[in-house]
């Protein structure tokens, strides 16, 4: 199945199959491929399905649309292409539909009893199970002038290599693998078993037979497997009807097969598995042909089919390493995740207990004061629970701002009014420097609050014991127009410079205890949201200053092929 995967952006690791006759990419809603990009256009691209094979058609987008870093506007796609649309870029997987699952393979694929096949004496040529790789790393060295001209050719194992670099799936990185190689090497039939890492079992994992066979019951002979496993030797097996060795009641001709190939896959280290390859003939034709000597396979296919193998075999060593990896990255990420919520979680909790004791005792003795105490605790402490899940809730959602025309001093008037009761309690003073002339932009108000939210509150705790305690918000509008600021200064303590690249990473604080190091990560991620973004500058001893930067007119609302720069902004007077 034809598919595009997602291997770098922010939505890096997603895939879609390709089953529609257009597939549209773009930021809208209204895209069956949907990317938060915010370089993407709202219609960016369409992925169009023909005879042929997909076409990538740009659709206008602001950004333009790159396959293999050259700009295209219509292009048929082949396997491997890397596609481009904004910062993410996407890679073509060209697929098959006629695949056989592998729950099936087993019912497919029969061994045939060791004591059906005399096997040394059809043995044709053997060949080394490191010869694979020594084949590929000199090809000029080869006898035979049909492996000399395939190996210099060398499409087949082009394609073996882009399907190993862009296809994570093992089963499907086999199926094509297979594809390839009836593709290059005349045989009917072929499959891949694979050692089960758990029983040390070989199972089917990959089978296709060529255009026009039956796709029948894939009879096996297990003497070949066996020798090929033990002798560590790919092998050439010809069956010709007339040699005495072989009589009507043996497997290899009771059954049809006239050749087999049977090659180890041998990776880095061990032997994953082994690939066959096999011709067949019907009964009439092993009688009509029986006359004839030789057959469709010979030494130089036995050569290319090891030499496939073995990159066969470095394929799936490095998917299963990828795998491994990545499950690593996200068990350590959820360690991660777990360590650092119980942390605040455990001083929430004995601020809840502490309240609680408090409360108890006002309870006891009829105490009004520790009755007033302990309640003021645990409210102050339920708040932080509520902020804590909230700012969990918004960082691992995937939403897209529900933008509306908006008066920003407003909304920063209002975030100033909610937070001077807790600038009153630390005695700070804290105002809001508007512009006056300031345009209504189009933002997610509730989204933007919630961020001003979160960094004038920390502005507030930098602040906090400090002399002349002072925060202050500005808002101005870039000399462009199309850019506005909003400005948060405060005269806390600074941030140490080694600190300032982490500023924005989850579960980073510098408020010890009392943060829970998702407040900033999540205002960044509103404000990208919106294609904005937050930077911050700091004088350790003397002012932070946030920068909050916005387009005014929201690229998810209409495409204007503007994006961010650093810039450094005003300094609040």
């Amino acid at each position: 199945m034809p598919r595009l995967i997602v291997i770098k952006g922010t939505d890096e690791g997603k895939q879609h199959e390709l089953t529609e006759a257009v597939v549209g990419v773009g930021r809208d809603s209204s895209n069956i491929l949907r990317v938060s990009d915010t370089e993407v256009s709202r219609r960016h691209a369409e992925f169009r399905q023909t005879p042929d094979g997909y076409r990538v058609v740009d659709v206008g987008s602001a950004n333009g649309t790159f396959v293999n870093n050259q700009a295209v506007k219509d292009v048929l796609l082949q396997p491997g292409d890397h596609v481009q649309v904004g910062q993410t870029t996407l890679v073509y997987s060209a697929g098959r539909s006629d695949t056989v699952p592998v729950a099936d393979l087993a019912e497919r694929i029969s061994m045939i009893s060791k004591h059906d096949l005399e096997l040394g004496s059809a043995i044709v040529k053997t060949i080394g199970e490191a010869e694979g790789s020594r084949i590929l790393a000199k090809p000029d060295h080869t006898a035979g002038p049909w492996l000399k001209n395939a190996l210099a050719n060398l499409s087949v194992m082009y394609e073996a290599i882009q399907a190993v670099s862009h296809i994570l799936d093992v089963n499907q990185l086999l199926e094509r693998i297979m594809e390839l190689i009836l593709r290059s090497i005349p045989a009917d039939r072929g499959f891949i078993m694979l050692r089960n890492s758990d029983t040390g079992q070989f199972e089917p994992q990959a089978a296709r037979w060529r255009e026009g066979i039956a796709q029948d019951k894939f009879e096996v002979s297990r003497t070949v497997m066996d020798y090929v496993l033990t002798e560590k030797q790919g092998i050439l097996v010809s069956d010709a009807a007339q040699d005495e060795r072989f009589s009507a009641g043996q497997s290899i001709m009771r059954f049809g097969i006239r050749e087999v190939i049977c090659v180890p896959m041998k990776g880095r280290h061990e032997t994953l598995g082994v690939m066959y390859l096999d011709t067949r003939s019907t009964p009439r034709e092993l009688v009509e042909q029986g006359h004839v000597t030789g057959g469709k396979l010979n030494e130089d296919h036995l050569a290319l089919a090891i030499a496939i193998g073995h990159q066969a075999a470095l394929a799936v060593e490095e998917t299963r390493y990828h795998q491994a990896l990545v499950q690593a990255e996200r068990l350590a990420a959820i360690g991660q995740t777990i360590a650092a919520l119980s942390h605040h979680i455990k001083n929430i909790l004995q601020g809840l207990r502490s309240g609680s004791d408090i409360l108890r005792m006002g309870l006891t003795d009829k105490n009004e004061t520790f009755l007033h105490q302990g309640w003021k605790m645990i409210e102050k402490n339920q708040a932080r629970i509520y902020e804590m899940v909230m700012d969990m809730l918004s960082f691992s959602k995937e939403r897209e701002p529900a933008v509306e025309e908006t008066d920003l001093n407003a909304l920063v008037r209002d975030v100033v009014e909610m937070l001077s009761g807790r600038a009153n309690e630390l005695g700070a003073k804290l105002e809001a420097r508007v512009e006056p002339t300031l345009p209504r932009v189009q933002i997610d108000p509730e989204g933007i609050h919630r961020a001003l939210l979160n960094i004038v509150g920390n502005a507030l705790d930098a602040v906090e014991g400090r002399p002349n305690p002072t925060v202050a918000i500005a808002t101005l509008l870039e000399s462009d127009s199309a850019w506005v600021r909003i400005l948060i200064v405060d005269n806390g303590c600074g941030i140490p410079a080694e600190k300032l690249p982490d500023l924005f990473k989850p579960f980073v604080s510098t408020k010890g205890s009392r943060g829970t190091g998702l407040g900033l990560a999540v205002s960044r991620k509103i404000l990208r949201e919106h294609g904005g973004d937050i930077t911050a500058q700091s004088q350790p001893g003397k002012q932070t200053k946030f920068i909050l930067r916005l387009p005014a007119k929201s690229p998810l609302v209409a495409d204007h092929g503007n994006t961010p720069s650093d810039g450094q902004g005003s300094t609040v007077e």
